[in-house]
């Protein structure tokens, strides 16, 4: 700081326009002199009460105080780094896991599917056993109507066929004959 003082009035005194002027430099009369001095007077008061010391202090403490904003940076910087990197693992893990969930779904829409088609499988089998049991009951029913139809129509056949050919002399022996065997078979 006194190279700095030192320098400004030697440049100062040296590049003055008081050389060009007439007359002695280092008289009271001289303006440019009388300038000189009381900047010099400053200059040693802030001296005196250490005016650059203080001024050195407090730059020392602003400097301090920005490496310790620059520090307290750097540490919030590094632990954003850190949360960053907590919160990509967790976005890594979490499209695992959703890439997890998605494959197990696709499985189980598969087994679903498969299942499905074997349960579809199983139940048209049934409904074709079922069917044909119904056809077949049908079948069964239609071919049992039938003959019980034919048997009546041979039944009213024969007795209008046995109606035209016996006398009543023949009804009446059949029917005593008839009630002959009922009565044999119910004693």
């Amino acid at each position: 700081m006194r190279k700095l003082i030192v320098t400004s009035a030697l440049s100062a005194s040296l590049a003055s326009p008081a050389l060009a002027a007439t007359g002695p430099f280092f008289s009271l009369r001289n303006t440019d002199f009388v300038v000189l001095l009381g900047f010099l007077l400053f200059v040693a008061v802030l001296v005196y009460f250490k005016v650059p010391g203080l001024l050195g202090k407090q730059l020392d403490k602003r400097a301090e105080g920005i490496r310790d904003e620059l520090d307290e940076a750097r540490a919030l910087r590094e632990e954003a780094q850190t949360l960053l990197a907590s919160y990509e693992r967790k976005q890594q893990e979490v499209s695992e896991q959703a890439a997890q969930i998605v494959a197990n779904a696709k499985q189980e829409a598969e087994n679903a599917a498969a299942q499905a088609h074997e349960e579809l499988k199983v139940s048209i089998a049934r409904r074709l056993a079922t069917a044909e049991d119904q056809i077949a009951a049908a079948q069964a029913s239609a071919v049992k109507e039938v003959r019980d139809r034919a048997a009546a129509v041979a039944v009213a056949a024969a007795r209008d066929v046995i109606a035209q050919q016996t006398s009543a002399s023949d009804k009446d022996r059949l029917i005593d004959e008839s009630i002959a065997e009922v009565g044999a078979k119910l004693h």
